[in-house]
């Protein structure tokens, strides 16, 4: 028997988090609800969950302060949510670390997708077999983007790196001078699913120029009006 895969809800407000338990029952998950950030870390220890819903307005920590602790240990999804629908919040939130962005009130079916679409983005990589494998990989100088088992390494080092970071990357190295705009990007690497807006993918690049600064033989150019491209220099 397949186990179930365990989802986190955090939420003060204990009616909407009996109801997102309810709907995600219903689709074969198993469910453990917390009302409060020191529970929520602690939980994430214990439960062992495979995604986060997490309120960003909870008594004493907050969910920030939670996603922010919970990030600088694991990759592990977390989708927040919040009646705020404030764009700095919402970008704070990605910055942060966060996976998606669901505002209150939502569709209860939109909400499934969304647990769903981000649970198939993190499923790890089926090993094969040597004469079947098909290694994903790109590499420049000082750079080695690995899809296959989901690894980067940059000067020398590995660099972690949650997938949808890694997947932009791979998506813009491996076909270099490209001009993608942002809605491509959306749509190849969150997929159609994704109910989003563009300013996801700037966030997802400002991460990554952070984390691999640009070198004289490539970097992540910005197109101006248009999108972005991984330039290769002469």
């Amino acid at each position: 028997m397949v186990a179930k895969q365990k989802i986190l809800i955090v939420d003060d407000d204990n009616n909407i988090a009996e109801l997102i338990s309810l709907y995600l029952a219903k689709e074969c998950f198993d469910t453990k609800i917390v009302n409060d950030g020191e529970e929520a870390l602690l939980a994430y220890q214990t439960y062992n969950p495979n995604l986060i819903l997490l309120d960003l307005m909870l008594p004493g920590i907050d969910g920030y302060q939670v996603c922010r602790e919970i990030r600088a240990k694991d990759n592990i999804p977390i989708i927040m949510l919040s009646a705020k629908g404030e764009v700095f919040d919402k970008v704070l939130g990605l910055e942060l670390g966060a996976d998606d962005y669901i505002m209150k009130p939502f569709d209860s079916k939109e909400m499934v997708a969304r647990v769903k679409a981000v649970l198939r983005r993190y499923q790890a990589v089926k090993p094969e077999t040597p004469a079947t494998a098909a290694i994903k990989m790109v590499t420049y100088a000082d750079l080695e983007v690995n899809l296959s088992n989901y690894s980067v390494v940059y000067m020398g080092e590995n660099i972690d790196m949650p997938p949808k970071e890694l997947e932009l990357l791979y998506f813009l190295a491996s076909s270099p001078n490209q001009v993608f705009t942002r809605e491509q990007l959306l749509d190849n690497i969150w997929g159609y699913e994704y109910i989003g807006d563009t300013r996801t993918v700037d966030v997802h690049v400002k991460r990554l120029r952070e984390k691999i600064k640009d070198h004289a033989g490539w970097g992540i150019t910005t197109v101006w009006g248009i999108g972005y491209k991984f330039e290769v220099k002469d």
